[in-house]
């Protein structure tokens, strides 16, 4: 499995799709990302139908990591929320996910009940709380190239200048990497950049429709930032091709009219590797001796 603490010293920008599931992680491994978000929304969105409003459980995002990690080796940042509950919590969130197969586990200040950072009326707990969760995850974590994320979502509460603060006392408390979530504007982007850019590593979070403008990666590489997520835009294409499927189907009772839109079967479980997983399968057939 590649080394995401190693990666993350190059100089250019590491783009990471958000993924929800095994295939959507095969997929994205055939399109040469070289690491994947695991997306706590996209995991409400698409296994309770739900919005991201702290509905996911503990259980369920690393039965996602577990499920995800048998099928791919490419490194993994996982949303974890606000660590499922306090300090001691977060140590076993950390241990949890960890095992699963996690290659950065992300904690947000958020209070509870928690909500998507580009939903309007969050809380937050106080900075001190914060970094008790973050030094409670770096003495839980067994791996020292498992990385945290540090996420504040406290511009949209408190303002600006006091998300700085909450950043760098992050960053002192041991953050490995750094996410000032929900920047409304390019000058807070640049802002965030140019104060904590160059000594830890950055993620910006590009979600489309929400309130941090959309910047491409090489954009965002050159004002400073190390990671560039997109963690709902596969939700989103995908919602979008269900909503043109169905209607094909409910008007014609056929998919035939939509079949240039789509994989048949045989194309199907040539992407998935049906047939060299039923080969491999032979040698264990006790009928062949």
């Amino acid at each position: 499995m590649a080394d995401l603490k190693q990666r993350l010293r190059q100089p250019d920008i590491l783009v990471a799709p958000g993924i929800y599931d095994a295939f959507g992680a095969m997929m994205a491994e055939r399109a040469g990302f070289e690491a994947f978000y695991i997306s706590g929304a996209s995991i409400a969105y698409t296994r309770l139908g739900r919005p991201d409003i702290g509905l996911v459980s503990l259980e369920e995002v690393a039965s996602v990591v577990g499920t995800i990690r048998e099928r791919v080796e490419t490194p993994l940042i996982v949303d974890a929320d606000t660590g499922y509950g306090n300090a001691i919590n977060v140590g076993r969130t950390v241990r949890v996910l960890e095992r699963a197969g996690a290659s950065a586990i992300q904690l947000e200040d958020q209070s509870l009940p928690k909500r998507c950072g580009h939903l309007a009326g969050k809380t937050l707990v106080s900075a001190g709380e914060m970094c008790g969760k973050i030094k409670a995850a770096l003495d839980a974590r067994r791996d020292g190239d498992t990385l945290i994320v540090a996420r504040t979502d406290a511009a949209g509460v408190e303002g600006m200048e006091p998300a700085m603060e909450r950043a760098a006392k992050y960053v002192e408390a041991g953050a490995d990497v750094l996410f000032i979530e929900a920047l409304t504007d390019d000058a807070q982007l640049v802002d965030a950049a140019n104060r904590f850019g160059g000594d830890t590593p950055l993620l910006a979070n590009m979600v489309e429709g929400g309130k941090t403008p959309m910047h491409s990666a090489e954009e965002l590489q050159a004002l400073g930032y190390s990671i560039v997520i997109f963690p709902g835009g596969l939700v989103r294409a995908l919602a979008h091709a269900a909503d043109a499927y169905f209607e094909s189907l409910a008007a014609h009772g056929s998919t035939t009219p939509y079949l240039d839109r789509m994989l048949d079967f045989g194309e199907l479980n040539a992407l998935l590797g049906t047939q060299d997983i039923l080969d491999g399968a032979k040698q264990y057939d006790e009928d062949q001796n």
